[in-house]
């Protein structure tokens, strides 16, 4: 029977997109031809002629093209290194997709040299045409030499693009993978520096930039190359003229140096105000029940205009700053002519049919590059700013994972949780512990409370135990599986059920148990549907006692060895806090 489409998973059991067609892309089997002629989108673009395209009409990726492998690769190359550079991160992705990028470089390589055939001949076939000694052989030699220059140049344009926005494809993969590994293992110190605004930032928008930029890699080093052809063709046509050329040229480049360094403190300012509006945005939207109550609104609404305010200002001044690069270059092309054809009347030189029509060709070709170069430096600024945010992002202290030493359910050993001379802190650069427990020993099936007045250090004996804190010095030794309750409830976005069994499979016998228990069953019955109701955003249509409910109801679902409890009964009502201490806290 064909499970309905609100309950499959959105991902197998491999760890892949649950995709509904089972024919990988034509694109990993096709043929030299095929691949050269793009052919293989072919059945593809006809079916979506005929019909509207669904996801069965959609092929797999190929085992290339999946994130899988260049994260294993990328991941050994990046724990190498204790406080990974910037540059590292640039030599790991580079180590994880040379492959792609020399044979973009190649494509690009070609068409770059393909260009210039057609301004290289061009003075010989008009020689040949306006020569006395014209020769028909000659002239279709010519022509011949035309075309085929300009197929290749055709092919290997588009190959180029196609294999760099694959690369940049790959990247973002890649990065985002990076990204949501390193969210999930952060210490809780390490949490505190980057909010959940921040992260989706990192993910969003400096991930899309630097796989943006992959589309211009290759105009580093295609720019020099373009001014060598160039200046090459000119010489050859127009003599001396062609230095005043490249001193025109040179001059033009430098111009930009200055707007370049103004454009990438801009940008680092530009995406420091806009974490700051994200991060507002996103407290007011959690927080939108306080701000109606407290009738906050306005006063909210005016610091988020704020925040804009001095985002709007950063980017007036990166796009006024982008705007004269632009202007500059964009009237580079017309001043190196003018300076080159100024130069041969100076000098004397004649300017023939050939020679003319040579240089506005060659001209022509190198103003694309010359006018790309601001956006070059642009997106090279926003690459270089981003590749440095999610740097600072990766080298966070992680969770250490042997602080706690975790016993799998040993039956010789009497406690279950031991510690000894244990002392921990939020920062390992503390001199004083922010927790210290000489000796602890918490026997078999017993139940211990914790008591103490605010702050003195209740949830972090709780999160020592997790492995949340890092230790300083001692032993700490779990001995089975645990289920935690924290004091502020955590509800994902989901259906009732999904929020209890998190994963698990259903028994529900053991389900209905635990709705019992937790005083969940009349308030299921209130749903509109029952448990599978979806439940919003942070649990926004729950009260604050039927969050703490769902998650003291998702941790016995567990069925685990240690349950800490952290203020469990504090959302409540007197007697529901009754019923829950009676049946959870008092049973066998």
């Amino acid at each position: 029977m064909r499970m309905d489409s609100n309950q499959e998973p959105l991902l197998c059991q491999s760890g892949g997109f649950r995709a509904e067609c089972d024919e990988v892309t034509p694109y990993a089997e096709s043929g030299f031809f095929s691949i050269l002629t793009f052919s293989w989108l072919s059945p593809l673009l006809s079916e979506g002629y005929r019909k509207t395209l669904h996801f069965s009409n959609i092929p797999l990726l190929a085992g290339a093209d999946r994130a899988e492998e260049a994260l294993r690769i990328l991941e050994l190359s990046w724990n190498r290194t204790q406080f990974p550079s910037s540059a590292h991160l640039v030599k790991c992705l580079a180590a994880s997709f040379w492959g792609l990028a020399l044979t973009s470089g190649c494509f690009a390589g070609l068409y770059t040299c393909a260009s210039y055939v057609g301004p290289l001949l061009i003075n010989y076939f008009v020689s040949s045409l306006t020569g006395p000694n014209s020769s028909l052989r000659y002239e279709l030699v010519l022509v011949s030499l035309f075309f085929i220059a300009k197929l290749v140049e055709s092919l290997a344009q588009r190959h180029w693009y196609f294999r760099a926005q694959q690369m940049g494809l790959r990247v973002c993969a890649v990065l985002l993978s990076l990204i949501y590994k390193k969210s999930l293992s952060m210490s809780s110190l390490s949490q505190q520096k980057h909010s959940s605004g921040e992260v989706t930032n990192y993910a969003g928008v400096d991930v899309q930039r630097i796989g943006d930029f992959s589309l211009h890699l290759h105009n580093i080093w295609l720019l020099p190359m373009h001014i060598v052809f160039s200046v090459s063709i000119l010489y050859i046509n127009l003599g001396s003229a062609s230095i005043a050329a490249l001193l025109a040229t040179s001059l033009t480049m430098l111009a930009n140096l200055p707007f370049s360094k103004l454009q990438q403190k801009l940008q680092t300012k530009i995406m420091k105000a806009k974490d700051a509006r994200i991060n507002a945005t996103a407290e007011g939207l959690k927080n939108m029940k306080i701000l109606k109550l407290q009738t906050w609104e306005l006063k909210f609404l005016e610091k988020l205009e704020s925040l804009r305010k001095i985002e709007f200002h950063c980017l007036v001044r990166f796009h006024y700053i982008k705007a004269a690069s632009l202007g500059l270059f964009w009237g580079a092309p017309l001043l190196v002519a003018i300076v080159t054809f100024g130069s041969c009347v100076i000098l004397g030189i004649p300017l023939t049919t050939g020679r003319v029509l040579t240089a506005l060709a060659t001209l022509r070709i190198m103003q694309e590059p010359i006018r790309n170069l601001p956006d070059l430096v642009s997106m090279l600024t926003q690459a270089k700013v981003s590749l440095d945010r999610i740097r600072i992002f990766l080298n966070e202290q992680d969770i250490c994972n042997f602080d706690v030493q975790y016993l799998d359910n040993d039956p010789q050993e009497t406690c279950s949780i031991k510690m000894c001379d244990a002392k921990f802190s939020w920062h390992h650069e503390e001199v004083f512990p922010t927790l210290t427990i000489p000796c602890l020993c918490i026997n078999r099936a017993t139940r211990v409370a914790v008591c103490g007045k605010v702050g003195s250090g209740k949830t972090s004996f709780l999160l020592s135990i997790l492995g949340e804190i890092p230790k300083l010095s001692g032993t700490v030794e779990v001995n089975g599986s645990m289920a935690y309750v924290s004091q502020s409830p955590w509800i994902q976005t989901g259906t009732a059920a999904e929020n209890i069994l998190f994963g698990m499979a259903m028994d529900r016998v053991r389900y209905e148990n635990v709705l019992d228990a937790c005083a969940l069953v009349k308030d299921l019955e209130l749903f509109s549907h029952g448990d599978q109701t979806v439940i919003g955003e942070r649990g926004i249509n729950l009260s604050g006692g039927q969050k703490q409910r769902f998650q003291l109801a998702r941790a016995i679902y567990q069925d685990a060895d240690i349950y800490l409890l952290d203020d469990p009964f504090s959302a409540v009502d007197a007697h529901t806090a009754q019923h829950l201490f009676k049946v959870l806290v008092h049973i066998n």
